[in-house]
């Protein structure tokens, strides 16, 4: 028997029968290119490993150098965590994508990546803003630097970095409740975290020709700026080869 509703507006319901609900996304990525799978499971393995490395080596040494229990260092090991995070929210699924070939994530799957990415992200800029302002006291008061900027006030920056982080892209979390229906691939990730890639994507033109180019472009935040971050900020600094110097003599002496 038919209830009121379907007497009232048939042609209502005939129209949500026709729509295909679906349960999964399709990662489009760089999957259209299968001769280079391979290639590109190298490439990103070897990317994700260069990564997980140098930002693992910047937290013990801030951990385990007292040389670097600073406030501008406490930040950098900061970065560095969340860097590391980070790229363990993407490349995993993505190698895992490359080896099985299976593209599709299921829509809890989807979110919970969507949902730590940027939230880890949003972390990263907070935490971006709170480096620039210490170094603006350390440049600009540095005779008021150490009553200023104590060893509270780095904890309490930092972890607000990683609340206010999470807490905004709580407003992602009414999506599970949404029905997704029609268009279900992806065509690449996160193209619009900083400022640079997400003003060069949203200027190109919209076709087809530069799709390609715009996966290339978000590739750029996804995994190769965690991977030269350690390089940019830590591991040229003074300070920090130092640190790693004294270690390796540690390691050298216990050794023999």
């Amino acid at each position: 028997m038919l209830n009121e509703e379907t007497r009232i507006n048939p042609m209502e319901n005939k129209l949500w029968e026709n729509q295909t609900v679906f349960t999964e996304f399709i990662l489009l990525g760089f999957g259209d290119i299968p001769t280079l799978r391979g290639l590109l499971f190298l490439v990103v393995l070897m990317i994700y490993i260069a990564t997980m490395a140098g930002n693992i080596l910047i937290v013990a040494l801030v951990v385990v150098s007292q040389e670097l229990h600073t406030p501008m260092y406490y930040f950098l090991g900061n970065l560095s965590c969340l860097e590391t995070c980070c790229s363990s929210t993407i490349l995993p699924r993505m190698l895992t994508s490359f080896v099985r070939g299976d593209r599709s994530i299921s829509l809890t799957g989807c979110f919970l990546q969507m949902y730590f990415f940027g939230s880890l992200a949003g972390a990263e800029c907070f935490l971006l803003t709170a480096m620039s302002y210490d170094q603006y006291l350390a440049i600009c008061k540095p005779l008021h630097y150490a009553t200023i900027m104590k060893n509270v006030d780095c904890l309490h920056l930092v972890v607000g970095s990683w609340i206010i982080g999470f807490l905004g892209n709580a407003v992602l979390f009414p999506l599970l409740q949404v029905t997704f229906c029609g268009h279900n691939e992806i065509s690449h990730f996160y193209f619009t975290i900083f400022y640079g890639t997400l003003m060069i994507v949203y200027v190109m033109p919209n076709n087809h020709t530069l799709g390609d180019w715009k996966k290339v472009l978000g590739a750029f935040y996804t995994f190769l700026t965690p991977m030269v971050n350690p390089f940019i900020y830590s591991l040229r600094n003074k300070d920090v080869k130092q640190a790693l110097r004294k270690i390796q003599e540690k390691m050298i002496v216990v050794k023999f």
